[in-house]
């Protein structure tokens, strides 16, 4: 199995504070989860979505994936760097996130 580096929320704050150009989030929680709030610079694709999404990621990217307590996420960034992405999971997800959130209307 691929080894998986994990990134604290507070060093994916850190690195979104300082607008790495290279980096994206991807929340993968389901829809009802998402909508009580998102990190604002985060993209959402359910768990289940990601495999059918490559096609959307660049593999030039720097991918950090996100849930809600980053159990489900790893699963993602697993199944990404089985498929050559470069991929960290947030340690903790959501329930550790202390940086702005976003509530998006749907």
């Amino acid at each position: 199995m691929a080894e998986i580096n994990e990134v604290s929320p507070q060093a994916l704050r850190e690195r979104l504070n300082n607008k790495e150009e290279n980096l994206e989030v991807i929340d993968v929680r389901e829809d009802e989860e998402v909508a009580q709030g998102i990190i604002p610079q985060a993209k959402h694709i359910p768990l289940q979505e990601v495999p059918d999404s490559l096609s959307e990621l660049d593999q030039d990217k720097h991918y950090v994936m996100v849930c809600r307590s980053g159990r489900r996420s790893m699963r993602a960034a697993t199944h990404l760097k089985e498929q050559g992405y470069d991929v960290s999971n947030m340690a903790g997800g959501m329930l550790e996130w202390e940086g702005d959130v976003e509530v998006k209307d749907k």
